[in-house]
């Protein structure tokens, strides 16, 4: 009823100036959830939004026909992204374990669900948990390292400036288009502008929340990160045009819904992991 009552209340007002009234009231709390809560505090939103986004994900293949199982994948997903915080304390489940224990959930759907058996419902389960659950866990990982603090906030600052970027420089000059099947809006301008924006964005944050990261280091993440974020983006477009559809919900005013707030963090979070563990920005 609440969440009724804001979208309601924000109905009159420019998408643009609602995308500000969000970024003011969630971008301070979730930097306070990140640098000062108690850790579990950053895992718990995690896991909420790998929640809210897998629901969206098989929200939209519902509405559009497609075959799947909704509780099945929704719920995979979230103990996937939960298995990387209890990894963290040396709890069982693990990642791993809750992939095959999953996947085996998914599998043998068919044998105790009604209805005729469509390989197309058990893919589509699988392929939601996987990509939303799998992925975003990532990020309680990330930030579990030793100034995981600051690596969230570099990864979200560089992904959603490079991102700030692509949408400003495209809409103002934005002539050639990159993927026109996938994403009509997306120009090579934008594209361009997001990499140079990624690294400069990088080498600042780097700076300021990762100190003993190298200028090379900072710069090397900036531009994974700006190539990667946006073939995440482009990957949860092919999805939506898979089956037809354009929104993921809406969620957050001016922004929608879960999934398209975290589709390049899907890719950069594991991203910025890896690099932090094997490249120049060692934490």
């Amino acid at each position: 009823m609440a969440s009724m009552t804001i979208r309601g209340a924000m109905a009159g007002v420019p998408p643009a100036w609602r995308r500000v009234a969000s970024a003011i009231v969630l971008v301070p709390l979730f930097v306070w959830v990140t640098t000062s809560a108690a850790p579990w505090t950053f895992q718990a939103l995690v896991v909420a939004a790998s929640l809210l986004a897998c629901g969206e994900l098989a929200r939209m293949f519902e509405r559009t026909g497609r075959p799947i199982h909704t509780w099945l994948c929704v719920g995979v997903s979230t103990a996937l992204t939960a298995s990387f915080a209890t990894s963290l304390y040396v709890w069982l489940p693990t990642p791993e374990i809750v992939l095959v224990g999953g996947g085996l959930l998914i599998f043998s759907a068919p044998l105790w669900t009604a209805g005729r058996p469509v390989v197309e419902r058990t893919a589509n389960t699988l392929f939601g948990a996987v990509y939303v659950g799998w992925l975003l866990g990532y990020a309680i990982w990330l930030h579990g390292r030793a100034d995981g603090p600051g690596l969230v906030l570099f990864l979200v600052g560089v992904t959603w400036a490079g991102e700030s970027s692509a949408y400003v420089v495209g809409s103002a000059i934005g002539r050639h288009r990159i993927a026109p099947v996938l994403s009509p809006r997306k120009t090579v301008e934008g594209s361009v502008a997001q990499i140079v924006v990624s690294i400069a964005a990088a080498l600042g944050f780097g700076l300021w929340w990762l100190p003993g990261c190298s200028a090379i280091g900072a710069a090397g993440a900036g531009a994974a990160l700006g190539i990667l974020g946006q073939v995440g983006d482009l990957a949860e477009s092919a999805v939506k045009r898979s089956i037809g559809t354009k929104d993921t919900g809406s969620l957050i005013p001016g922004h929608g819904g879960m999934l398209d707030r975290v589709d390049s963090l899907l890719f950069n979070a594991p991203a910025l992991y890896f690099y932090s563990l094997y490249a120049w920005c060692r934490a």
